[in-house]
């Protein structure tokens, strides 16, 4: 059954939450349905703190653009909580509402605004990942490439040994976007309830 664009964009954004968490070694503690969409509730490893990653996946206006009401509710609504971060991820955010957000130490993710992050610290994350889906469908980590079976004879055999591949290419080339995009392709892998998307 194909997705409606909102139901991608959805994903999208849930997507995005995913990335921050990993690359920031958060650990994800709870996930709660809201109003308006998904609260991931992440620490720190080893820490008593608190981050709230909001993913706004149901927009009041009819444009999909978050505005400043919705950022008062949430405003108010976190007065009453006790998160040491906060990040609000929405598809677009009105022009009031990033200021506001700025103002309130509200962290902004958007369709088109990510967090920077440096390409080495991209590049240990997906290595990270690798090493554990590698141990999960192999049953180890490869120390050295003729360990890995998943790319023979000119083929690959496996996605993660293909991902890879891949951004040990797109981190020499720099491309921070792609190696984001590899990144998100190992953590859907990862949360994949079975064991067959770790194949071609």
């Amino acid at each position: 059954m194909l997705k409606t664009s909102d139901e991608s964009t959805n994903e999208g954004l849930i997507e995005k939450a995913e990335l921050v968490m990993a690359v920031r070694g958060y650990e994800d503690e709870e996930r709660q349905r809201w109003d308006d969409g998904i609260d991931l509730i992440a620490s720190h490893e080893g820490s008593d703190d608190k981050i709230l990653l909001r993913v706004i996946t149901e927009p009041r206006s009819k444009s999909g653009v978050v505005g400043m009401d919705t950022i008062r509710d949430i405003s108010e609504g976190l007065q009453l909580e006790d998160y040491d971060e906060v990040v609000l991820i929405g598809k677009r955010f009105s022009s009031a509402a990033k200021e506001e957000m700025r103002r309130e130490g509200i962290e902004i993710v958007s369709e088109n605004l990510m967090p920077y992050f440096k390409l080495e610290r991209l590049y240990t994350t997906i290595q990270g990942c690798i090493d554990d889906l590698c141990q999960a469908k192999c049953g180890r980590v490869p120390k050295k490439e003729s360990d890995c079976k998943g790319y023979s004879e000119g083929r690959y055999s496996c996605k993660v040994r293909l991902i890879s591949d891949d951004a040990s290419f797109h981190l020499k080339r720099g491309w921070r976007k792609l190696l984001q995009n590899d990144l998100k392709r190992l953590l859907a892998i990862g949360n994949s309830p079975s064991d067959q998307n770790l194949g071609k």
